[in-house]
């Protein structure tokens, strides 16, 4: 082997230790997240009653009394397993790919989501994630190559409360029932807004329900860089549920579209996915 050989071998070497030693990094925060997400999980919640959405927009109540049966334990982290596609073009040239991901929703103090979409040498992997003001995007190729990395300031803070305040519509209702940072009120007789504050960042949501108050869509103004001029501003984001199934006595959409510039002639549905399984994770022990 001559010294040359010796030295590419070596640098490729180190910087393949990097990239493992880097991914491990990120898997483990991850991981971490994750864990104190499930640990605030109610440990003896509280049974759904009518009474407590008394006073609700007629449309807010409605939906309540769809998405939680009578006597349900009012848990607020969910665990939510999907497969479906991820885009990553634009209208005309969507480019997607198959995706599994599962997901951690606590409402309000963050999610983490963790993704594997492609195939072969196109394999992408990584997370979403965001708890108490703090966020990031990171995801990978192969495993082994940072692909794109964003977070650690407000703006990027700000779009992740914007999409599990959304979301928590879609999989965790009972975080959404009314308190000292959520209030709801009125748009029309099939609609409401909830709007939820949480440690100086504030979102709005609005639901939109059947007459049987299935939630049908999520309509939200979502602070994003996810235009062509790549700069954080407010845009309409949205999704549409469908095929509802039961999960601990929650009523949820299995069948999520969403994208951003819902409703526009832009609207690029990039996350098309089908819910295989939802759970409600026990807090853990030392915090029961």
């Amino acid at each position: 082997m001559t010294l040359t050989v010796f030295i590419l071998a070596s640098v490729i070497t180190v910087v393949l230790v990097v990239c493992i030693g880097w991914r491990w990094t990120d898997l483990k925060a991850d991981d971490r997240l994750w864990a104190r997400l499930v640990s605030i999980q109610p440990a003896e919640p509280n049974l759904f009653d009518s009474s407590m959405i008394a006073g609700l927009p007629t449309p807010a109540q409605r939906y309540f009394r769809f998405a939680i049966k009578p006597g349900t334990p009012l848990y607020t982290v969910a665990e939510i397993f999907m497969e479906g596609e991820f885009g990553l073009g634009n209208p005309a040239e969507p480019r997607y790919m198959p995706m599994n991901a599962r997901q951690v929703l606590g409402l309000p103090h963050g999610f983490v989501w963790k993704m594997s979409a492609g195939r072969g040498v196109m394999r992408i992997s990584g997370s979403d994630a965001a708890e108490d003001g703090e966020s990031w995007s990171r995801f990978w190729l192969l495993n082994l190559v940072p692909l794109a990395r964003a977070g650690g300031d407000s703006d990027h803070a700000r779009s992740a409360f914007g999409r599990y305040v959304a979301e928590a519509a879609f999989w965790t209702p009972a975080a959404l029932l009314p308190g000292e940072n959520t209030r709801w009120e009125s748009i029309d007789e099939s609609s409401s807004r909830v709007t939820l504050t949480h440690m100086g960042m504030e979102q709005a949501v609005d639901l939109h329900v059947g007459d049987d108050g299935r939630p049908h869509k999520v309509v939200f103004q979502r602070w994003t860089n996810a235009n062509p001029a790549k700069k954080f501003r407010f845009q309409p984001f949205g999704g549409y549920l469908s095929e509802f199934a039961d999960f601990d006595g929650f009523r949820l959409p299995t069948r999520i579209e969403a994208g951003n510039f819902f409703e526009t002639d832009e609207y690029f549905p990039f996350f098309r996915v089908n819910v295989t399984s939802i759970r409600h994770p026990a807090a853990h022990p030392a915090n029961q």
